[in-house]
């Protein structure tokens, strides 16, 4: 009984270790961060961004240049306004500064979403390239080698040129 419990042991060891042989693991890697700087539609992409970021600046510093005259002219006329002029124009002057302040960083979430909007089309295109390169020469991990996050890496296939040919970039 002892001996049939360790032979059919044995037998399911040896199919087990068998069928894990046979499967053989494909490593490649990319270099991501390349790949996003041939991509096409990424310089448009940047133009329409930087382009929104010129007009949120634009507001920005016109906003400033107010505060700025309106302190300015605070300044040279303190000395000649009542106690309750100078507290409201005190408060005029706290007021604009805050919404510079609100404008700041409602412009700085505006544009983490624009850049969002103009740029995950070109990533997700990159994305599927990439996924269709690992599934058509058969990978089983790719690694993104512009992260940082890979800190050894035995011999594995570059993919960079198979993606850029899926893309039909040159």
């Amino acid at each position: 009984m002892k001996k049939s419990l360790i032979l059919l042991f044995a037998a399911v060891f040896a199919f087990g270790t068998s069928a894990m042989a046979q499967k053989t693991i494909k490593l490649g890697h990319i270099n991501s961060s390349e790949l996003m700087q041939i991509m096409p539609g990424k310089d448009s992409a940047q133009a329409a961004f930087e382009a929104e970021v010129k007009v949120l600046e634009g507001e920005l510093s016109a906003m400033q240049e107010e505060l700025q005259k309106k302190y300015t002219d605070y300044q040279e006329r303190k000395s000649q306004m009542t106690e309750l002029i100078r507290t409201t124009k005190e408060q005029e002057l706290n007021d604009l500064n805050q919404r510079i302040q609100v404008y700041q960083q409602n412009a700085q979430q505006k544009l983490q979403e624009k850049e969002k909007e103009l740029l995950q089309p070109i990533i997700d295109r990159a994305k599927q390239a990439i996924s269709d390169v690992a599934k058509e020469n058969g990978y089983s991990y790719i690694f993104d080698t512009s992260a940082g996050t890979l800190l050894y890496q035995q011999d594995s296939d570059d993919i960079f040129s198979l993606v850029k040919k899926k893309l039909g970039l040159k």
